[in-house]
């Protein structure tokens, strides 16, 4: 019997964590781990993260311990395969025996996809998108320095590249490969505190992703939807502190707690539509993934909701909302507003309109296909592009309900244009994709025409 047409997920697969260090401090420890490790020449790989002084900081940390360095510093946001290859020719060329990826998750899948790429002879990273595409585990070790409160990268078998050569660019694809978990993860909220507030708040709202679509998902692993849930509430008691304190070393240190417990939960419970409508939206505008994610919560809880309308009330509580008095719908729907709290309070756009040109990106440069400079416009042949992006992703599969293009438009369509405000009529929550009610306090009406491109 062909038990897949029975069970959904039928057979769970557990992937190993990578041993980690977290603390203040942790970070000083990297240079004699690589010599311990036997490393003797490792390659740096990182943005540059300029200004703070953290790469000359480790470097002189390795050379100490007498390990040499060679740095790449050139990732940009959202890795591009190109990033990929280049920091692997500089590996190749300086007969390096080691990865150091230094940054978050750009830095981190940067190296991740260096590392296949050195194990399969240089082969092109855009061949090995997918589940466990490698085809040798023997890859060089790799130590990961996070700096940021929200990839997760640093111990998850997952890596998301920009593909911009082949003839599917652009296109952002997912590998989850047990070859590219990483050979020790470093966690060190003293690092953290360098980020801009801007993208403590977004990488925050990347690990609100994280453990949202992994608690609600379709996988529901026993092991590690309770951790999601744990990572839901300390970001809601965190992020806005760290945001706006970013030297309040407890509410850091909770913040790099929530996102390594994130990525540890949704490396076995998988993810969903709002990582598809990140990726989508970072191959065709190269925005913030984290920025993308907190455009699409609510956008995306909103269409999740009839699926998991308990879950949500569970997360609902966990956001601090008093839901006693509540049916498990209000409390669903209570979740969502308190997340359009949450991103607001931490300065995120409305909506993808709004968001202005930041360091370390193409968007506005005309890179993608004659690109205009001016703000973000989605015409509806770009919008169905981007959907079916959405739907050939890696992460749609794990999401409650079910996607289809049309519904993935309308989303996107939303978080193009639309101000973030809880969708009613007459007071009510409407179903803004239509299917099932998302309460049970009235039928839903039909939704009238979108706003478009004026």
């Amino acid at each position: 019997m062909d038990t897949s047409k029975v069970f959904e997920f039928p057979i769970k697969e557990f992937f190993k964590q990578p041993r980690s260090l977290l603390g203040a401090g942790a970070y000083e420890n990297a240079g004699p781990e690589a010599a311990a490790m036997g490393l003797r020449h490792v390659l740096f790989v990182t943005s540059g993260l300029r200004g703070t002084g953290i790469i000359d900081e480790c470097k002189t940390n390795f050379e100490n311990a007498g390990v040499s360095v060679t740095v790449y510093d050139k990732v940009e946001s959202n890795p591009k395969d190109y990033n990929v290859m280049d920091s692997y020719k500089a590996f190749a060329d300086s007969e390096c025996d080691g990865f150091v990826s230094i940054g978050g998750g750009s830095s981190h899948d940067t190296t991740k996809g260096a590392r296949v790429v050195a194990a399969h002879d240089g082969r092109n990273v855009n061949e090995f998108q997918g589940l466990n595409a490698s085809e040798t585990l023997d890859n060089p070790a790799h130590i990961a320095i996070n700096t940021t409160v929200g990839t997760g990268s640093e111990t998850t078998p997952a890596y998301v590249i920009t593909d911009l050569s082949s003839p599917n660019a652009p296109h952002k694809w997912v590998g989850f490969d047990r070859a590219s978990i990483t050979t020790l993860a470093i966690n060190d909220p003293v690092l953290c505190m360098t980020q801009p507030a801007e993208y403590i708040a977004y990488t925050g709202f990347d690990t609100m992703a994280h453990a949202s679509e992994c608690y609600v998902g379709r996988v529901q692993h026993l092991s590690t939807t309770p951790q999601a849930l744990s990572a839901v509430k300390l970001v809601q008691d965190n992020l806005r502190e760290a945001t706006y304190n970013p030297h309040n070393y407890k509410a850091m240190e909770q913040m790099v707690w929530a996102q390594y417990i994130a990525a540890q939960a949704f490396s076995s419970g998988l993810l969903g539509i709002l990582h598809s409508l990140s990726h989508a939206v970072c191959a065709y505008y190269d925005i913030h993934h984290g920025l993308n994610n907190g455009v699409g919560l609510p956008r995306v809880w909103t269409y999740n909701q009839p699926a998991a309308p308990d879950k949500y009330a569970d997360i609902a509580e966990a956001l601090g909302v008093d839901t006693r008095n509540m049916s498990i719908p209000q409390a669903a729907d209570a979740a969502i507003e308190s997340v359009i709290r949450l991103v607001k309070d931490c300065g995120c756009p409305e909506n993808f309109s709004r968001v202005a040109e930041y360091p370390k990106t193409r968007m506005g440069k005309g890179h993608y296909e004659g690109r205009p400079t001016s703000a973000i416009q989605s015409d509806d042949e770009e919008l169905q592009k981007m959907a079916e992006h959405m739907m050939g992703d890696l992460c749609t599969p794990g999401n409650p309900r079910d996607l289809t293009t049309e519904a993935a438009k309308e989303i996107l369509r939303d978080c193009v244009y639309d101000d973030m405000v809880v969708k009613t009529t007459n007071g009510y929550r409407q179903n803004v994709w239509g299917m099932a009610p998302t309460s049970g306090r009235q039928t839903p009406q039909a939704l009238a025409q979108r706003p478009g491109p004026n």
